[in-house]
């Protein structure tokens, strides 16, 4: 692993108003993983899609193979040997995997063996131990087997650099580890990879060397094995990052929220939340844990008024909200993180300023009922964005355009910088760190124990059972519509909350 088969040297990129890459210097050599860290925003996937050729950079030099080259798009790069799996797949859902696989490949053939074409994607598959069937459709497939069908594009094009952007952000445990078994696989059969990421126990499990970038700028290029989690994070946002949290004692007061014997039924009829009670108190947090798909969803979005309860009770502060609009939910004090920070959380195509107010536009000062003060509104948005540090060049520009941790920011900055309904509210936060970067990441968990400390009732969902651990006071267990354990987090433990979560009581 001595030949670097990339060199992007001194790679310049600017957008209106942001620098993303700042004569950024990058290397692979020739079968190694290489992972690329920063936070959200830091530039990674920018610089990496220079390099697969969907942006062209301001400045710097392109290096393959030691000869300079000019990349002005993805077929050029193709051509060169370097494939990218997106974070968001690119695939057609209607299409059969073979048909998505040669999909550009076939160049101008008017009659396409398909058949033969199977046959060398399975050969493929088989090669790489990337279980998916050529002939499944893809919206059949789970997001694990679709990122797969991404993998044996390029694999099919004989790409011999491959660029990673996020890939486990969308993977079960058991997929993620699937994954990097393939990587190193590949690795072993003469490929290179990027890997792209925010998790630092991924850099330390898959990658051989690590690049940090920061605000656009690369900091420092590590050999895995020589350095530590704590130094990569410093680096990352340079300052020492928080990895335990120290929790005050907890002082719960009344109920806040109480949920009685709920059952909720899917969109097709089928019963996802059966009989589930619970109350939720002031001055605590209770983690839910669960495999996704076990009704934290359908849980989540019942008790903030989103989805119709068939049967049983949801009173808040000992009002009874069943079934209720989730803006009355809202005046009545609960405030809602949702899963999809894009879309459902914020509206894409409409300023910082204005998802900021999206609940309370049609209150005073910010509109009259009549027409909206954009003067107030933008001051407003303007202190928000300073109390709760989103990264923005403008209260103005568009979200979509925000990274991930900023567009979780914006969400949080507008949910608990300016609540309605009275003191003391109930707040729902679902997956509320992930794909966030460590340093967004330990920002929310602050945020979380502060708004507990300070009265409020919160309940959160998560995968991760370190976060459940350190946030919650009480941990909920979910296994196909129930809550099939209670525990106290200073009497848990991942053993035995991962028991519950197969479905297997623990004592």
């Amino acid at each position: 692993m001595e030949t670097n088969i990339v060199e992007m040297i001194d790679i310049v990129k600017t957008f209106p108003g942001v620098v993303a890459n700042d004569h950024v210097n990058f290397s692979l050599k020739a079968g190694e993983i290489h992972a690329l860290l920063g936070e959200n925003g830091a530039g990674k996937t920018t610089l990496m899609n220079i390099l697969y050729g969907i942006y062209r950079m301001d400045s710097g030099k392109i290096k393959v193979n030691g000869k300079e080259i000019q990349i002005r798009s993805p077929r050029d790069a193709i051509k060169l040997g370097i494939g990218m799996v997106h974070q968001n797949f690119k695939l057609i859902p209607a299409h059969t995997v073979t048909e998505n696989v040669i999909l550009g490949s076939e160049g101008n053939r008017f009659i396409i063996d398909v058949e033969k074409a199977a046959k060398e994607i399975r050969s493929l598959a088989a090669n790489f131990g990337l279980n998916v069937d050529p002939l499944a459709e893809v919206w059949k497939l789970s997001m694990g087997e679709r990122q797969r069908v991404e993998i044996l594009k390029l694999l099919y094009r004989n790409v011999r650099v491959m660029i990673f952007d996020e890939p486990t952000t969308v993977l079960t445990p058991q997929e993620k580890r699937e994954l990097f078994l393939s990587l190193k696989e590949m690795c072993s059969k003469g490929k290179s990879i990027i890997f792209i990421t925010h998790k630092l126990d991924e850099v330390f499990e898959i990658s051989d060397r690590v690049t940090v970038l920061r605000r656009g700028k690369n900091v420092a290029t590590k050999v895995t094995r020589e350095t530590s989690k704590v130094e990569l994070a410093n680096l990352m946002i340079g300052r020492p990052v928080i990895f335990e949290y120290v929790k005050n004692p907890i002082n719960p007061s009344g109920v806040a929220l109480k949920v009685e014997n709920i059952r909720v039924l899917d969109e097709d009829g089928s019963l996802k939340l059966k009989d589930v009670s619970f109350n939720l108190r002031f001055g605590e947090i209770v983690g839910v844990a669960g495999v996704a798909g076990n009704g934290q969803r359908e849980l989540a979005e019942a008790i903030t008024g989103l989805r119709k309860v068939y049967s049983g009770k949801v009173y808040v502060r000992g009002k009874d909200l069943t079934n209720l609009s989730p803006k009355k939910f809202f005046e009545n004090g609960v405030l809602f993180i949702p899963e999809e920070r894009l879309g459902v959380g914020t509206a894409p195509n409409l300023s910082v300023a204005e998802n900021l107010i999206l609940k309370t536009y049609d209150r005073e000062p910010f509109s009259n009922s009549i027409l909206l003060n954009y003067k107030v509104i933008e001051k407003f948005a303007e202190n928000l964005v300073k109390d709760f540090e989103i990264l923005c060049p403008s209260v103005k520009v568009p979200v979509k355009f925000l990274s991930g941790g900023n567009l979780q920011k914006v969400v949080l900055a507008r949910e608990l910088g300016n609540p309605v309904g009275g003191d003391g509210h109930v707040i729902v936060a679902m997956y509320p760190t992930r794909g966030l970067d460590v340093g967004a990441t330990e920002y929310v968990r602050k945020l979380l124990l502060k708004m507990r400390d300070e009265g409020n009732a919160i309940i959160f969902f998560s995968e991760d059972l370190d976060e459940i651990l350190s946030l919650s006071d009480r941990i909920f267990v979910m296994f196909e519509g129930k809550i099939v354990g209670e525990i106290l987090s200073h009497e848990a433990g991942i053993e035995k909350i991962g028991l519950m979560m197969a479905g297997v009581m623990a004592s």
